[in-house]
């Protein structure tokens, strides 16, 4: 294994009923006013806001609200909760729902405590070092954000969807009760296996150096995916199956899947991200489309790690056979694989490829993602 530091300061409290605790958990941290962050009124109708209310009052804390976090959320709404952060001394985030509502809270965290524009932090003028603190309470996994310092934003009026991350940004304390996920969409649930495959399979065929413990743990997250998502399809309320499907969300994006790997990118993100920002689709949705295509361009670079992949976590043999393999398990439980499907049209691929590469050229990334590149994988995705 290559050299490496592993750092990550979040505390993890999983099971059931833990949401019932996070007054608790905030009030460890000597604060008395946070700022409730959301998306629909979900969670106020099935009774996790009251439950949440409850227990902040119980533990002398004062809280505002914030809902209508988008699917694929925007920077308009950060610019509202730290606006709301500022007026209202607010001293910390809390986060309820899935990634999305996460990625807003984190940066409303370190917008709060900067002077300028929040955007700065996407467009790379600045980092992140100081932010209110972020505590979180998860009712969808996927992007694996309660354990990371990433962030993802759409700057709804240039419509660029770029990342923030600094060290200030880990969440402090994150809840995970298997239970309040029992109610996702078998569509979001597709979406969000989608999405942790992609975040394992960035890194396992783009990685100049994998070691073989790391290349097993990967493969063990992706199995586990399979498997739970199978399951859940059929049985939404199988916790033990939900517990493992958002373990492994969480394990994939948290940091330990890097230890001791070099040279690894997230080209399928980076490609998706201006596809949810110009269609607005789902970005699992988004990721099931380029992640099979992306392979199809790496496989005269990785063909003995594709090969790999094909025997150990869909049991065939051969690259393409491997392909096929996770483009027909899309298929199955219900995520599109091509640009069609989508909804994107094959005529807006120049476009694609001309936005794509400026926006290569503009953070010095051009000699990897390349204009053939960018136009080769989408054409693989038509």
């Amino acid at each position: 294994m290559k050299n490496f530091t592993y750092y990550n300061p979040t505390r993890i409290e999983f099971g059931r009923g833990k949401e019932k605790n996070i007054g608790k958990y905030i009030s460890e941290f000597g604060i008395s006013n946070v700022l409730i962050v959301y998306g629909s009124d979900r969670i106020r109708k099935n009774g996790l806001f009251d439950t949440v209310a409850q227990s902040l009052a119980e533990n002398g804390i004062r809280f505002e609200t914030l809902g209508g976090v988008k699917s694929n959320p925007i920077l308009s709404k950060v610019y509202e909760g730290v606006e709301i952060a500022k007026a209202k001394n607010i001293e910390a985030v809390l986060a309820i729902g899935g990634g999305s509502v996460l990625d807003s809270s984190k940066s409303i965290a370190a917008g709060a405590l900067y002077e300028g524009d929040v955007w700065d932090f996407f467009i790379g003028k600045t980092v992140p070092t100081k932010a209110l603190r972020i505590f979180d309470i998860m009712t969808l996994a996927a992007t694996g954000s309660e354990m990371n310092n990433f962030a993802v934003v759409t700057n709804d009026k240039t419509k660029q969807k770029f990342s923030l991350a600094g060290p200030a940004t880990f969440p402090t304390v994150s809840v995970i009760n298997p239970e309040l996920q029992a109610t996702v969409t078998n569509e979001y649930l597709a979406y969000s296996a989608a999405d942790i495959f992609a975040h394992s399979l960035d890194l396992y065929f783009s990685a100049t150096y994998f070691p073989e413990y790391i290349a097993g743990y990967v493969e063990n997250i992706l199995k586990t995916v399979i498997r739970t998502t199978e399951i859940l399809l059929h049985n939404p309320t199988d916790y033990e199956a939900r517990g493992e499907f958002a373990w492994a969300a969480t394990q994939a994006l948290n940091g330990s899947t890097f230890c001791g790997v070099e040279g690894n990118r997230y080209d399928t993100h980076f490609i998706e991200h201006t596809l949810s920002a110009e269609y607005d689709i789902p970005h699992g949705a988004g990721l099931s489309i380029i992640v099979p295509a992306w392979m199809m361009w790496q496989k005269s670079q990785f063909s003995e790690r594709l090969e790999r992949f094909a025997k150990n976590v869909f049991n065939v043999q051969g690259v393409d056979n491997g392909i096929l393999a996770l483009k027909q398990w899309y298929q199955k439980i219900g995520t599109p694989t091509t640009l069609i499907e989508g909804n994107i049209p094959e005529k807006d691929i120049p476009t694609l490829v001309e936005k794509l590469f400026g926006i290569s050229r503009m953070t010095g990334a051009e000699s990897v993602y390349t204009e053939e590149m960018i136009r080769t994988i989408l054409e693989y995705a038509k």
